[in-house]
């Protein structure tokens, strides 16, 4: 039994696990004890009200944002700080950044380098984050682009590109830097509906592949028929989470039915 499983009562073959995770803005309470479990290899869809902290805690995984208290693990690390003869003590910043380099975060408003082409946008993180050689991450860079339908566009500015093919070359570049957990907030929320479809369709395949997928959206129907959980957040506090097809169709909690009712 290791020390987190010991000490703090951490399941096995978890990429995310969360114990009353509070965030604070100032004054103002975010998240006031969020408790989550994500199996590693799973996808989790995160559904909810508008304010209710779904991207901010999406932030705290990553570690865009500090948490206010709780317990918060990515694999067996807890985030932004290590377990040393059992004390946490904070990360440096340079492990810090190693740290993030393994999850990939696609926002709803794309991200891309304004500056770069396609195929640049790929090749930046790759070359100076991991040190990949120009060559060798070039030619990753345009595998991914033709895994998510992209390669004839890999000199195109994003300019040039529809929202949904910048979402997808935003996919794309956050796999380019080969992480272990997908993070995805409201990627579709900024798109043409005409243009949802595509980027549901490349997050399918990425769900097929087995990656481990955090999704905040607001695509009931991506929710049902790819996650593997369904957890439905409301004033700060995951309200009730379980298997998507069976909190759709007979949701426990009063609130998650009065949500529903609103978005089925």
């Amino acid at each position: 039994m290791s020390d987190l499983e010991q000490d703090f009562h951490v399941p096995e073959n978890m990429m995310v696990y969360a114990r009353g995770v509070r965030k604070s803005f100032g004054r103002i309470e975010v998240l006031k004890g969020v408790d989550l479990q994500v199996p590693t290899g799973s996808v989790a869809c995160i559904i909810g009200p508008s304010g209710s902290g779904k991207s901010t805690f999406l932030r705290c995984i990553n570690h865009l944002e500090d948490i206010s208290g709780g317990l918060l693990l990515v694999e067996d690390k807890f985030v932004g700080y290590d377990l040393i003869d059992g004390r946490l003590h904070v990360v440096r910043p340079a492990e810090l950044c190693r740290r993030r380099a393994d999850i990939g975060m696609v926002f709803q408003n794309f991200n891309l380098f304004g500056h770069m082409t396609a195929l640049e946008n790929l090749m930046e993180a790759p070359m100076q984050v991991r040190g990949l050689p120009r060559a060798e991450a070039r030619d990753r860079a345009m595998a991914l682009l033709d895994r998510v339908g992209l390669a004839h566009k890999a000199d195109a500015w994003p300019r040039q590109l529809s929202g949904g093919q910048q979402q997808r070359v935003a996919i794309a570049r956050a796999l380019a830097m080969d992480p272990k957990l997908l993070l995805f907030d409201e990627p579709t929320s900024a798109l043409d509906p005409e243009l949802v479809g595509e980027v549901l369709a490349v997050m399918r395949d990425l769900a097929q592949s087995g990656i481990t997928m955090i999704v905040v959206t607001h695509e009931i129907g991506f929710a049902r028929e790819v996650g593997d959980q369904l957890i439905f957040m409301d004033g700060g506090v995951v309200e009730e989470a379980g298997n998507p097809r069976d909190m759709l169709r007979e949701p426990k909690s009063e609130r998650t039915r009065a949500f529903l009712s609103h978005v089925l």
